[in-house]
């Protein structure tokens, strides 16, 4: 492909060289870099791609996309300088590919929470309306029917691109897909084609990354703020952030809600562990899910597909045999009368929203034991924040690992129970090793009782120093249930 027609998208600065050159291929990891590619030096948080500039020339690089040109100029080498690399990089993976996103209907999920029910729940959805459809998500990307296994929540741009034009190339009508803050910020999304966006809520998440909470409530806005007048913006209105999100969007604007007047609203009509009675827009229908959180991500899942002008009672009709995203609020029944809850859980709020929706489904008629831990090299200052929630909501709170990475799993759960004066310490266990914390939280369980295990989900591993290990909540509960 030819280095202009890849640039096409670009403003740029300035070039030396010829830019009529042909490209085989576009890295911004300089050990990828061979024969004949263009490089695009990001700057990252870890590493400045500049520094390996030289290095993916020695390595065969004809061309350099950079926000800096270096000093010495390679005679043989085109030079592009752009304002941000980043962004250059998600517009030319979008040109190189075909520009995927305008051959179909693309809609992004951001926010906190809810991601990923929201964006699995509309692929699966489109699908049983018999539309061929792509999801790319924190648990799983799915290519029509083709599962592809999923290493970050929004992929890098070359790598989500690539998807993309794998769901063309298969038919896709639909992609479904979670933005996360992060793809934001470092412009992992920049050069595609946009839709629609929904908004979940925003609550404490990612300040390690982000540094403060109006950063991170930026980097979520900035996704509605670029939408095309073309596309809708969906938010959630019982959200104290959420209308922010529209403030500036030049996309068609639209609400949901469970309290108040909303182009969407939603109602829980009757709830138990088994599911909950909805009224959505004055119809009612029957779920499997429960919790007001899964209430509201229900209204969002029904008020995208009416913008996408599919039929109201054929979707109210799929959304009643739609079942839960792997690890979130997923129900698990013991032989001996408890029920163990798993969930992705992993924010104060999460956390709390989670909990509230147990006990009031409990309402004094049983216990509820909680299992929880923090991850490392994340957010320090939620840890406390975290203990104090799974102590105040349960009868009792065993505080736990969860993925260490390179800390000292004491050292995660001395800054938990920092969050603790003596009376909560005296509702809560600590105990480092997972598999024995929950093992006994299933012994202490009574019929009647719940289990919740929160915090990993869908996630089948655990990070121990920076290791891999195989390791699922569900399956362990299971064990216990044997």
């Amino acid at each position: 492909m030819i280095l202009a027609d890849i640039l096409q998208n670009v403003i740029l600065q300035k070039t030396i060289g010829e830019i009529e050159i042909n490209i085989e291929n576009i890295q911004f990891d300089s050990r990828k870099v061979e024969k004949g590619s263009v490089f695009v030096a990001t700057r990252g948080t870890a590493s400045d791609g500049h520094q390996y500039i030289s290095m993916s020339i020695e390595k065969g690089a004809v061309a350099i996309v950079c926000e800096e040109i270096p000093a010495e100029i390679h005679p043989d080498v085109t030079y592009v300088k752009v304002d941000n690399s980043s962004d250059a990089l998600g517009k030319m993976a979008s040109a190189w590919y075909g520009f995927p996103s305008s051959s179909m209907i693309l809609v992004g999920v951001t926010g906190t929470n809810g991601k990923t029910t929201i964006a699995t729940l509309l692929y699966q959805l489109f699908r049983q309306l018999g539309h061929k459809s792509g999801l790319l998500s924190t648990v799983c990307n799915y290519v029509d029917d083709v599962a592809v296994e999923a290493t970050h929540t929004t992929p890098d741009a070359l790598a989500l691109n690539e998807l993309l034009k794998q769901m063309v190339d298969a038919g896709c009508e639909y992609a479904f897909m979670e933005v996360s803050s992060h793809s934001v910020d470092q412009r992992r999304i920049a050069g595609l084609e946009f839709d629609g966006g929904v908004f979940t809520n925003i609550t404490r998440d990612h300040i390690d990354y982000h540094l403060t909470f109006e950063n991170y409530l930026k980097a979520k806005k900035q996704f509605f703020d670029e939408l095309s007048s073309n596309a809708f913006a969906l938010t959630n209105a019982d959200d104290k952030n959420g209308l922010v999100m529209l403030q500036n969007t030049k996309a068609k604007k639209y609400t949901y809600s469970l309290r108040s007047m909303a182009d969407f609203k939603t109602r829980i009509l009757e709830h138990g562990f088994e599911g909950m009675m909805l009224d959505m827009n004055d119809k009612e229908v029957n779920v499997s899910f429960i919790g007001k959180f899964n209430a509201s991500n229900l209204s969002a899942v029904f008020g995208t597909a009416v913008l996408l002008e599919q039929d109201e009672m054929e979707v109210l009709r799929i959304i009643s045999s739609l079942h839960s995203v792997s690890g979130r609020f997923e129900t698990l029944h013991a032989p001996s009368g408890y029920t163990a809850i798993v969930d992705y859980a992993h924010t104060p709020d999460a956390l709390n929203n989670v909990i509230g929706t147990i006990n009031q489904i409990l309402q004094g008629n049983g216990r509820l034991i909680t299992v929880v831990g923090c991850g490392g090299n994340r957010d320090k200052g939620k840890r406390p924040m975290m203990a104090r929630e799974a102590v105040n909501g349960s009868w009792k709170a065993i505080l736990t690992s969860d993925n260490p990475r390179f800390e000292e799993p004491q050292d995660i759960l001395n800054d938990m129970l920092a969050g603790l004066d003596v009376v909560d310490k005296a509702k809560s266990l600590t105990i480092v090793d997972r598999r024995e914390a929950i093992r006994t939280a299933c012994a202490l369980a009574q019929p009647g009782d719940v289990v919740l295990v929160a915090g990993k989900g869908h996630e089948d591993y655990q990070i121990i120093q920076g290791v891999k290990h195989h390791f699922d909540d569900k399956e362990i509960v299971r064990e216990c249930f044997n």
